[in-house]
């Protein structure tokens, strides 16, 4: 009976087998780079320029930054977007709380997915004129229910106490939609083994969900905090659909600011614009850094 000879593969198959999963990913790749890694290089290029868009482009060096650390708008815009990125990371425990509450087995659950999911397929313009009109006085139900308890009518979106808590609470009814189903697919993941093993060992309730359930679940949660963060600090659709930074541009934020210098009627300072994109670029960053390093060093703990 002849021996059995083990193929050893040749440099040129051993070169192939490595490159083809490249080829594969170059299509996306090269999109990538050009429609976001390049886009984010100009961007931080232009913003050492005066630059209107249609002249030539002027080299001021860091001047654009000096003029927006001294700016009193770039502050309260800064304020805004930090406002929005503590109260909307709120739509990742309560998405959570929804997914498992719908991922039960009960009567009428489709229903209820059905209605939780909505807000997701909606608009954010939509949203912002939804959300207006309840916050409308005299007419809209939110307005309506603040009067009766309290007897007296706030317009809140022309009120610079409440324009901007009105305009994040808009924010979160589709956010939260959004991570209830991220959650959801991650659920319909979880190890049923290691459940059953969990409730043998009498796991039950919030011991459930913090030794089992939650652990298996860092993906979903990974995913959920960095469209959450990405979500606040971009949250350009609302502010615009529903004060356009008023009242007295108490409801501005970093992208909103960024398009009222660059490309609305205040002037088209491309390079002043492009300086606060990389601030709000950096800021981003900076949190989703910190998001990664953690997830990292848990993984390495476990």
């Amino acid at each position: 009976m002849q021996a059995r000879h083990q193929v050893v593969p040749n440099s040129w198959v051993r070169a192939r087998r490595a490159l083809t999963p490249w080829l594969f990913l170059l299509p996306a790749l090269i999109m990538f780079a050009v429609y976001v890694v390049v886009p984010i290089g100009q961007s931080i290029v232009i913003g050492f320029y005066e630059w209107d868009g249609f002249t030539a482009p002027i080299w001021i060096g860091l001047d654009n930054y000096t003029e927006l650390f001294s700016d009193e708008v770039f502050y309260v815009s800064l304020k805004n977007n930090l406002l929005w990125l503590t109260l909307y990371l709120l739509a990742v425990p309560v998405g959570l709380a929804l997914a498992i509450f719908l991922n039960q087995t009960v009567t009428g659950i489709r229903l209820y997915k059905s209605l939780f999911f909505l807000p997701f397929i909606i608009s954010q313009v939509v949203v912002g004129l939804i959300f207006s009109w309840f916050y409308a006085p005299g007419f809209g139900p939110v307005a309506g229910a603040i009067k009766a308890l309290t007897g007296v009518e706030i317009a809140i979106l022309a009120d610079e106490r409440f324009a901007t808590l009105g305009i994040i609470a808009a924010g979160l009814w589709p956010q939260t939609a959004y991570c209830m189903i991220l959650f959801l697919s991650g659920l319909n993941n979880i190890n049923p083994e290691q459940v059953e093993a969990a409730r043998i060992d009498n796991a039950k309730g919030l011991k459930m969900l913090w030794h089992i359930i939650l652990p298996q679940l860092r993906p979903a949660t990974f995913m959920a905090l960095v469209v959450t963060i990405i979500g606040s600090l971009r949250s350009f659709d609302l502010v615009s659909i529903m004060t356009s930074g008023g009242p007295y541009g108490s409801t501005r934020v970093l992208s909103f600011f960024m398009y009222e210098q660059a490309l609305s009627e205040y002037g088209y300072r491309m390079g002043y614009g492009a300086a606060i994109s990389v601030i709000l670029f950096a800021i981003m960053m900076i949190f989703i850094s910190i998001i990664i390093y953690r997830m990292l060093m848990q993984e390495r703990a476990g």
